[in-house]
Formats: C-alpha cells, sequence, structure tokens
C-alpha cells in the first residue's frame, strides 16, 4: 500500500523533499511487510518483488507486482508535484487497478487527480474514493486507520477457505477497502468476516473477480516467470 503521505503529524502533507523521499521508502519498506505478513520470504529490487515464495502466493504476475509497485511510485510523485502539502490522497495498484483514497479541498482537485492517474502508464482503471473535504485526516484518524487494517488482515489470515495473502486492505477513515484476485465465494467470505472487526464502518469490495477453477492456473503462470 502507497500513500502520498505516510509519516503522519498535525500537518496532513509532505511538506519538503526529505519528508517525500521518506515516504517513498516508506512504502517499499510497506511492500516488504506484505510478503512478511502472507509468511514469504522475498528480495525488493527497484520496487519490483521478486522470489518464487512471493510468486506462489500472489495471484498477480511477476510483471503485475512490478507494475503496480512503479503505478503507485509515479502517482505519488504526480500528485505530490501537483498539490503538494494540500491534499491527503493514498495510492493503491492493484494487478494495475488503482485505488485512490484520501481527501482534497473540492470536486475539482478529485477529479484533476483521477485524470492524472489514469494517464499513467500501464494503469487499467481508476477507482476514486477521494473525499472533497474542508478538512484533512489527523493522525489520530490514520493512526486508527493503521489499527483497523491490522486487526482486519489478522481476522483475514483466521478465516477459513480463502487465501489471506489474496487480499490487500487499505483503511480510510473506518471505511475498509478489499483489493485482490479473488472468487466470488472469497469475496463474499471475507467481506462478512471484516465487517465484526471493531471499529470497522463500512466494506467496500475492489476486487477483480476469478473463478475457483482459475487458482491453479494462476499458480502455473506465475510460477513459469
Amino acid at each position: 500500500m502507497s500513500k502520498v503521505q505516510r509519516n503522519t503529524g498535525n500537518k496532513p502533507s509532505l511538506p519538503n523533499k526529505k519528508d517525500f523521499a521518506r515516504a517513498l521508502i516508506t512504502l517499499t519498506l510497506g511492500a516488504g511487510l506484505l510478503i512478511s505478513i502472507s509468511g514469504c520470504v522475498a528480495a525488493l529490487v527497484g520496487g519490483a518483488m521478486v522470489g518464487t515464495a512471493v510468486v506462489t502466493s500472489d495471484r498477480r504476475t511477476v510483471d503485475a507486482q512490478a507494475e503496480d509497485t512503479a503505478i503507485e511510485l509515479k502517482s505519488v510523485n504526480r500528485i505530490f508535484t501537483l498539490f503538494g502539502d494540500a491534499v491527503h490522497v493514498n495510492v493503491n495498484s492493484y494487478n494495475r487497478k488503482v485505488l485512490l483514497t484520501g481527501e482534497v479541498s473540492d470536486e475539482a482537485a478529485k477529479a484533476r487527480i483521477e485524470e492524472e492517474i489514469k494517464s499513467t502508464k500501464n494503469v487499467r482503471s481508476v477507482v476514486n474514493e477521494i473525499r472533497a473535504s474542508a478538512k484533512l485526516s489527523d493522525i489520530r484518524s490514520r493512526s486508527s486507520d493503521t489499527l483497523i487494517s491490522a486487526k482486519v488482515r489478522s481476522k483475514l489470515l483466521r478465516t477459513p477457505d480463502i487465501y489471506s495473502s489474496s487480499f490487500r486492505v487499505i483503511t480510510e477513515n473506518g471505511v475498509v477497502y478489499l483489493m485482490g484476485r479473488v472468487s466470488r465465494r472469497e469475496a463474499e467470505a471475507a467481506t462478512e468476516a471484516v465487517r465484526d472487526v471493531s471499529g470497522v464502518q463500512k466494506v467496500v469490495k475492489v476486487f477483480e473477480y476469478i473463478e475457483d477453477n482459475q487458482f491453479d492456473n494462476v499458480k502455473v503462470e506465475t510460477n513459469s516467470n
């Protein structure tokens, strides 16, 4: 998961180049955290995940994983260039499908960001969940979201008949967004499980659906790369 602003404080923005660089580093570390949660070991080279353990636990191809990381980095950079610390926008790409969350000052900024991300290389589609708000979220709200995401991931790990590593969890103002390449059966099971997690206000599904019988094919395809 990547964010325009990872290190939160009283000012919900990236005020200078050093903080921006730190945000990019945090993005890379965040990808590593996702790997460790899945019980996988991999190397991060230029933002792209490599290593057989990652490939076999992720239903995206190796190329798609690398492109998702590149999309997130380019998007973060572009948004920061355009708006600096005036917005708080989170960018998450999964199999080239981009989810935008966070807050901006008005609808014009929301639309501008969506158009910019749509024009980014390799982006297939954009789901724009950014809110137009006079006030950006503060450190308390973002810390709460981080805790909710951790609880949701833990719940998914304990949910039977799903592959928890196939789900990406993003939380914004108590709203949990679930991304991934999953079957409708898995999507419903995960959604129902997540609804019971303390602090979750709503669950939004941002899935790419595949059939249950595609799972073996997906593993064979990714292992062959």
